[in-house]
């Protein structure tokens, strides 16, 4: 069993900033890519950033110079640094993680943290 959590979510306003935080839990031998993920109301769920376990990093060019993702491998977490909202970043903020699983029949999987909302509103 694995357990993807998110935190840190809220109302802030624009041009301000807020910090995500997802941490991955269980029974996790191995994790390899990190992800965060947003979806609002009748649209698809969209790439927001991801951090591989080397440390290489992606972002969707609507977020490139204003969120960050880091990662601490060794407590399998991730966090977003999310700066100069704009009320278009108001979404549910999923987190995501491709976890290896320990155990003798185990193997790679992804895994959804529930979600926390994010509101950019003056």
């Amino acid at each position: 069993q694995v357990q993807v959590v998110e935190s840190g979510g809220g109302l802030v306003q624009p041009g301000g900033s807020l910090r995500l935080s997802c941490a991955a839990s269980g029974r996790i031998f191995s994790i390899n890519t990190m992800s965060w993920y947003r979806q609002v109301p009748g649209k698809q769920r969209e790439l927001v950033a991801a951090v591989t376990r080397d440390g290489d990093t992606n972002y969707a060019d609507s977020v490139k110079g204003r969120f960050i993702i880091s990662r601490d491998s060794a407590k399998n977490t991730i966090d977003l640094q999310m700066n100069s909202l704009k009320p278009e970043d108001t979404a549910v903020y999923y987190c995501y993680a491709d976890v290896h699983c320990s155990g003798s029949t185990c193997g790679w999987a992804g895994y959804w943290g529930q979600g926390t909302q994010v509101t950019v509103s003056s």
